[in-house]
């Protein structure tokens, strides 16, 4: 880890994500644990998680989660921005378990300090983290986020009458992120399983149980926790009225020379012809082009960084071979492909004859319907290269919906 991640030589700020639980208040378990539940259009461990990734003082990140929850796990987090950060352990029975799980993993980096946050906790922003992170520079041991107490509060009796009405003063409601020296609450916790108590409700309790002082810091009253399910359906609410779908273009042109021949291929489909196109695979300028627009979609170069005209592997390829991979990287990524769209240039052969058998092959390859796919053809008057049979170009468009949005 840089120093970017640090104000001094000294400091740096391990996060705990604590993912492992199984919200069953959220809603029915066919539905899977809340934190994996889609807010705004993507999970809300992911918005949890981007909060702490794009935080400027953020050091090595554990999230954890529950053994059975792994491949969700990877669902929601595809895509996300600088994931070779990020350490992934499983948690215990208990929300206590499983942040000690989470310290120990992390103690195998050089985090001085940490910060533990609960996944459904998605509304966290800088200016908490920033705020909480400001006490610990001033040499606090430990830091609780928290807002004031503002409902008037009443104990009740066994009787279903209230008893008394407590005062508010000096109460607050304790948020996340906890956070703490790193070694002081790695032995507080540690000590706290050693002696068989297993029933603290957060870490800042566990440091009071201990003798660690912890000092407040102004949290945020957006910084809910999501409990139950209409706490889903809200966030939800909030956050869908501000989504911006992560809808990408990607343009490719390739370029083809004629040589004596007997045919060519063209999407995936051979017509017999006097010319041949010259080209180290089987030449199909359009898959080539539409390669070239999928993978620019998620900035994954060109067709030549896959597929190098030196190695001898694709020497005479079917060039479906290159959008199958291009498809995979996308969807690999988090993207839906929506819609393909190729226009040849050339004066001969005709296309029109084959154009439906060309789009069948491209819904085919990309796995998308055949309306998504459009296969046009035009001369190029005769002029230029193509007008004087020479080559055959194409131009390619591609259009692809990322999982989450803009934000």
């Amino acid at each position: 880890m840089t120093n970017k991640a640090m104000t001094n030589d000294h400091m740096l700020i391990g996060i705990v994500i604590v993912a492992a639980g199984r919200g069953e208040r959220a809603g029915s378990a066919e539905e899977g644990p809340k934190q994996y539940r889609p807010i705004g259009g993507k999970p809300v461990l992911a918005h949890t998680l981007q909060q702490f990734v794009t935080w400027p003082r953020s050091g090595p990140i554990v999230v954890v989660i529950h053994p059975d929850d792994r491949s969700l796990y990877d669902d929601a987090t595809a895509g996300l921005h600088d994931p070779q950060r990020i350490i992934v352990t499983f948690g215990g029975a208990t929300r206590q378990q499983s942040v000690l799980a989470g310290l120990q993993a992390l103690s195998g980096t050089s985090a001085t300090h940490v910060m533990i946050h609960d996944a459904a906790r998605p509304f966290i922003d800088h200016s908490v983290l920033d705020r909480v992170a400001t006490v610990l520079d001033r040499g606090a041991p430990a830091v609780l986020p928290v807002i004031p107490v503002t409902d008037t509060l009443k104990r009740g009796g066994n009787d279903g009458l209230v008893q008394e009405t407590v005062s508010r003063a000096g109460l607050y409601a304790a948020q996340t992120p906890q956070s703490f020296r790193f070694s002081d609450i790695l032995d507080v916790h540690a000590k706290a399983a050693a002696s068989g108590r297993h029933d603290f409700t957060d870490d800042a309790s566990i440091a009071e149980w201990a003798g660690l002082p912890v000092t407040l810091a102004e949290g945020s009253v957006d910084n809910i926790k999501l409990t139950v399910k209409r706490d889903m359906a809200m966030a939800d609410e909030k956050l869908s009225r501000f989504v911006v779908p992560d809808v990408r273009t990607g343009n490719g042109y390739d370029v083809h020379q004629l040589e004596p021949g007997d045919g060519v291929t063209l999407c995936g489909v051979f017509i017999p012809h006097h010319l041949k196109l010259s080209g180290h695979s089987d030449a199909d300028v359009a898959l080539h082009a539409l390669t070239d627009a999928l993978l620019a979609t998620c900035g994954a170069g060109d067709i030549g960084d896959h597929f190098p005209p030196t190695d001898m592997r694709w020497r005479g390829a079917a060039s479906t071979i290159f959008l199958e991979h291009a498809a995979k990287l996308v969807r690999d990524r988090g993207g839906v492909i929506t819609n393909a769209d190729v226009s040849l240039i050339a004066e001969a052969p005709k296309i029109a004859p084959h154009r439906d058998q060309m789009r069948k092959n491209l819904a085919d390859t990309l796995d998308i319907t055949i309306d998504r796919c459009s296969v046009k053809a035009t001369t190029n008057e005769k002029m230029g290269f193509v007008g004087r049979n020479e080559g055959i170009a194409a131009i390619a468009t591609a259009t692809v919906v990322y999982r989450g949005s803009i934000e």
